[in-house]
């Protein structure tokens, strides 16, 4: 299987893969060239709009749709189109994403087409409750939908432990629980959540959760749930150390039992994946900044396959380039 990019006409990243009317689409964030500074907010990540891509199969010909959703299309946001995925329920396809609000908070929204490629129509408002980054969508085999979101500093993760945002607000240090990424039910017509957002416990090897200093091991942003053979893995970045990382449960919403790395760190800032299943075969989808030659936010999208053991465990995949 090829290493090289996916999409080399534009900048990708953070690719969320399904498996839609037996083929493959992949909704990605389209990263731009911009003057704007490079920093923990992260600035430089200021994205208007999404294509859809797909393909018959993996290492297939790419199709790109074009633009799905623009920026100037939804009411209620301000800038910054994060990281997207997608869902289809009811015969409709819909589009989770995050952008900032007019008070420059990030929110989910979502926007609801009739093909999965789209274009998509945003809803006027946010989903209510919702907050932060990284929306991650999993419609599980009884037809009950579930949104994960969350991702720590720009993420703005960190500014609402108290229930209301906090600009001062900090991720926690030392032996204290490290921020959980949060889940919720999504109502049938996939666009509200149904009851309270909840965190979603990463539990270590000895039942507690993981703590604030376990930076190789806690969570910082990209949620990603899939389900094999019953279990539910739960996927997620770990941000400033850069690791791809894995944990297991038996319930779609924790609590979840760290079981290792994926994969090692990648040339750029950021690892952002997805992991579907097309043809008997399990796939990761993820990016580096190969195709830039480095620049953390000009990406570009790549896919592995992946393979389990007779546990269940993933077995830990290649990366091409060594983050710096």
């Amino acid at each position: 299987m090829s290493d090289n990019p996916l999409i080399t006409h534009l900048y990708t990243a953070d690719p969320s893969a399904h498996v839609f009317n037996g083929r493959i689409y992949v909704y990605p964030s389209h990263d731009r060239e911009t003057e704007n500074p490079t920093n923990d907010n992260g600035d430089q990540y200021d994205m208007v709009d999404y294509h859809v891509f797909s393909m018959d199969e993996v290492d297939g010909e790419v199709t790109d749709h074009g633009v799905a959703l623009a920026l100037a299309d939804v009411p209620w946001a301000s800038t910054q189109l994060w990281a997207p995925d997608a869902a289809s329920k009811n015969g409709l396809f819909y589009l989770y994403f995050p952008a900032r609000d007019k008070d420059g908070i990030f929110r989910i929204g979502v926007a609801v087409g009739d093909k999965p490629e789209g274009p998509f129509v945003a809803e006027p408002n946010y989903i209510a409750g919702s907050y932060s980054i990284d929306p991650a969508v999993m419609v599980d085999d009884d037809d009950q939908a579930y949104l994960y979101f969350g991702g720590i500093w720009g993420g703005q993760l960190q500014n609402w432990q108290s229930g209301k945002f906090d600009p001062m607000g900090e991720e926690p240090t030392g032996d204290t629980p490290a921020l959980l990424p949060l889940v919720a039910k999504l109502s049938e017509d996939m666009k509200s959540i149904e009851g309270e957002v909840a965190g979603m416990q990463i539990l270590d090897e000895n039942g507690d959760v993981i703590k604030a200093s376990d930076r190789d091991r806690r969570f910082f942003e990209a949620a990603w749930v899939h389900k094999r053979n019953g279990v539910y893995y739960f996927s997620y970045s770990t941000g400033d150390t850069h690791f791809l990382v894995y944990a297991t449960g038996s319930s779609p919403t924790g609590p979840f039992t760290y079981q290792g790395r994926i994969m090692e760190p990648v040339l750029g800032w950021t690892t952002h994946h997805s992991i579907v299943a097309h043809n008997g075969r399990w796939f990761l989808f993820h990016h580096d900044s190969s195709l830039s030659g480095g620049a953390n936010h000009l990406r570009c999208v790549k896919v592995k396959e992946i393979f389990y053991d007779d546990e269940g465990r993933i077995l830990p995949v290649a990366s091409s380039a060594v983050s710096e």
